[in-house]
């Protein structure tokens, strides 16, 4: 099956888009479409499985439990360990943010 991330990303979206490319009992590939949400406040992901995540298109932040914020942006990534309380504090609102994301363990 080939397809490409850029495809198929409506013109407006009201709420964040997940969807899942690929999948096995050990990783599962999603592509996210974001234009300007956020976590919930007070929520935190907090996941079983490493998240590698990359922005290819937009910008996103990415704050943890610490405080820290990453500042991400296309080709950036970011590798969240087993546990690792953190949230998406922005996206951008005037453009769409794709992010790619691998989960494993």
């Amino acid at each position: 099956m080939s397809s490409n991330l850029y495809e198929h990303i409506p013109a407006q979206l009201p709420e964040e888009l997940t969807q899942i490319l690929a999948a096995s009992p050990s990783v599962r590939i999603e592509r996210i479409l974001s234009r300007g949400q956020v976590s919930v406040p007070d929520f935190w992901y907090e996941q079983e499985e490493t998240e590698f995540v990359v922005v290819l298109q937009g910008e996103g932040h990415i704050e943890y439990e610490s405080g820290e914020v990453v500042t991400m942006g296309p080709g950036s990534y970011e590798v969240i360990l087993p546990f690792t309380k953190h949230r998406v504090s922005f996206t951008d609102p005037e453009e769409t943010t794709v992010w790619l994301a691998v989960f494993y363990s």
